[in-house]
């Protein structure tokens, strides 16, 4: 990396260093570009724990990241998912999936936050034209002709930086988008996800299960061992009460509503609960910025579909940016936009139909909910889509089979 005193224009400034802005960087650390990343938070500290908080990678996002080069360092943290199971609390009807129905060693991997933030850090740090800004923030930016100047504060002083391309990765609530006056969809849920971990009794057997309940759906995602990480989203009015339980009484509620499936829920991790909203940015892009990850698209959690869509934005905007002469010209952002509306939609319209649809308590629908479920468990061509889907290779930018070459290369 560069050091603090280096040139003040680069190529393409990254605001946001979570894992949406840091896997763009390193998605863009063969071409010959000079990179800047800007993040507000201090680096992460900790160990390992059980209980550590995870994210479910698709097998189009294990593509990716093979391609970037990071996937090797996650594999031994990854806890594989071989198949996923769907149900409704009181219905017989089910929904499921075997990585052997798409010939594959898994339809996605669990593996830990803090991995994955590892590795990118990795990568990031052997790449010689990237300049790292951490803790800071942009505070303006202003286009001007053929570069964009941001305003980073950094260090308690107050620097200009001129790109060519902005490429925003700084949130659901992103300052970039509120900076640029672009407007931004909100559906507020009246939900907030508790997610945690827990210890069981019997082996998961590296399937991941989505059950329905009235109160909103528990994902139990597997993790290493007897261990599964654990999302229940619930009414903002029930969260508290919830929250407020010790760990045997959390237990307790968050059994009744899973079931007996895998035995006694046996111990709990630590808890963390977050809003739920769904916030869809008006445009991705304005001149020489672009939006990807949550400042484009914030989802709901259900069908682990928000940072599987946002690593496809950064395979999509790198695959667009890695040869350009000039990475913020108008052409190639409008090019890069229309590439992404329709997995943007089909992603963000199935997550919003199934939280709409299966908390709605409307009468004869939860029979429609049965069929539907028995249908795509059933129904070729339908189960052949949604699996599609879910393994995110509709958006997989110049397909499956153009990221199976990127690696054998």
């Amino acid at each position: 990396m560069s050091a603090a005193g280096a040139d003040q224009t680069v190529d393409i400034a990254i605001v946001g260093g979570g894992l949406a802005g840091a896997s763009l960087a390193v998605a863009l650390a063969e071409a010959p570009l000079r990179l800047a990343l800007i993040e507000s938070a201090a680096p992460p500290a900790g160990q390992p724990a059980w209980d550590e908080r995870c994210i479910a990678l698709n097998d189009a996002s294990r593509r990716i990241f093979e391609a970037c080069g990071v996937w090797q360092a996650l594999r031994g943290a990854a806890a594989p998912i071989l198949a996923t199971h769907i149900s409704e609390q009181g219905r017989f009807g089910t929904a499921r999936f075997a990585a052997a129905d798409a010939g594959l060693e898994a339809l996605g991997y669990n593996v830990p936050l803090r991995a994955i933030g590892a590795a990118l850090l990795a990568r990031l740090r052997a790449m010689p034209r990237l300049r790292l800004l951490q803790p800071a923030r942009v505070e303006a930016l202003d286009c001007a002709g053929d570069t964009v100047r941001l305003s980073v504060r950094t260090a308690g002083t107050v620097q200009v930086l001129a790109a060519r391309l902005v490429a925003a990765a700084d949130g659901a609530d992103s300052s970039v988008r509120r900076l640029l006056g672009i407007g931004a969809e909100r559906r507020d849920y009246g939900q907030q996800a508790i997610v945690s971990a827990v210890r069981l009794a019997r082996p998961h057997r590296g399937v991941a299960y989505e059950r329905f309940t009235p109160q909103g759906p528990v994902a139990l995602i597997p993790k290493p061992g007897d261990t599964a990480s654990l999302v229940w989203s619930v009414p903002q009015e029930q969260a508290a009460r919830l929250l407020a339980l010790d760990d045997a009484g959390y237990l307790a509620a968050v059994q009744q509503a899973f079931g007996g499936r895998l035995g006694n829920f046996l111990a709990l991790g630590r808890r963390w609960a977050f809003p739920l909203a769904r916030v869809m940015s008006e445009r991705l892009v304005a001149p020489r910025v672009v939006l990807v990850g949550n400042a484009a698209q914030s989802l709901h959690p259900v069908a682990a579909q928000g940072f599987n869509l946002g690593l496809r934005d950064v395979a999509a905007l790198a695959a667009q940016v890695s040869g350009a002469a000039d990475p913020g010209d108008s052409g190639l952002l409008s090019a890069y936009e229309s590439s992404r509306l329709h997995d943007r939609g089909r992603a963000g319209g199935l997550t919003d139909l199934m939280v709409r649809a299966f908390s709605n308590r409307v009468p004869g629908l939860a029979q429609g909910r049965h069929w539907g479920l028995v249908a795509v468990d059933l129904l070729s061509p339908l189960r052949e889509s949604v699996l599609r889907q879910h393994l995110g290779h509709f958006g997989l930018p110049g397909g499956v089979a153009g990221y199976s070459a990127k690696v054998s290369s």
